[in-house]
């Protein structure tokens, strides 16, 4: 048996506990074996009268929903599209109002609560109110032991390597980019300005977390 396998089958027997503890905090989780697997389960809660947003998310992308929901004729705010700032922001602000927001999680722990950190803060809003429904779509690279290191794995490891993909559109001055490690910096390009920890879902459900066992995202 390859070693992979080895990973995969701890993830999923790790799995079973964080869904369970996210399930005890009131959101609504699910398994997903792998990318289509997640794909199709998430498709699910979808129909397409539903107005469709999200915010900055690899994990989205890697698993093809953005994809899918494009080319398949389902309304979308898609902030990607848009032809200047302005506009750009309007979608964000739009996205409040949407009946699914689509995202993922920068960390959560094994004791089923979510940490997420932000720039401009509008994917962080949108988790905590406004969009009717919350898919948090994330990876098992993403699980870490306690809040204490998904704290740690915001911080250190998934936001340094957002600047790293943010300066490759636009050149930015962190110490993270030149470095590739956090220094609690106090830049104006820093994207570490929200940061926040989601313990429990209010009202019950709105929140639906997609487990993938794979690695999504940073």
């Amino acid at each position: 048996m390859a070693s992979s396998q080895f990973i995969k089958e701890r993830n999923k027997k790790l799995a079973e506990k964080v869904v369970s503890a996210l399930n005890k905090r009131h959101f609504d989780a699910f398994y997903c074996e792998d990318k289509n697997e997640a794909l199709y389960k998430i498709l699910e809660f979808i129909s397409k009268d539903d107005v469709i947003s999200w915010g900055g998310s690899m994990s989205i992308n890697e698993i093809g929903l953005v994809d899918y929901l494009e080319s398949n004729g389902y309304k979308t705010i898609n902030r990607d599209k848009a032809k200047d700032p302005q506009e750009k922001l309007k979608c964000a602000i739009d996205s409040f109002s949407s009946d699914i927001f689509l995202m993922s999680a920068n960390a959560i722990s094994e004791d089923g609560q979510l940490v997420n950190i932000d720039g401009l803060g509008n994917r962080l809003a949108a988790l905590c109110f406004g969009p009717k429904n919350v898919f948090v779509v994330a990876g098992m690279n993403k699980v870490s032991k306690t809040i204490e290191d998904a704290y740690q794995r915001a911080r250190t490891y998934a936001a340094p390597c957002n600047m790293q993909r943010i300066n490759s559109l636009a050149a930015k001055n962190t110490p993270c980019v030149k470095t590739g490690s956090c220094a609690d910096c106090l830049s104006e390009d820093s994207i570490c300005a929200q940061i926040l920890t989601t313990r429990l879902c209010k009202p019950n459900g709105r929140i639906k977390v997609f487990l993938v066992n794979e690695n999504l995202g940073y």
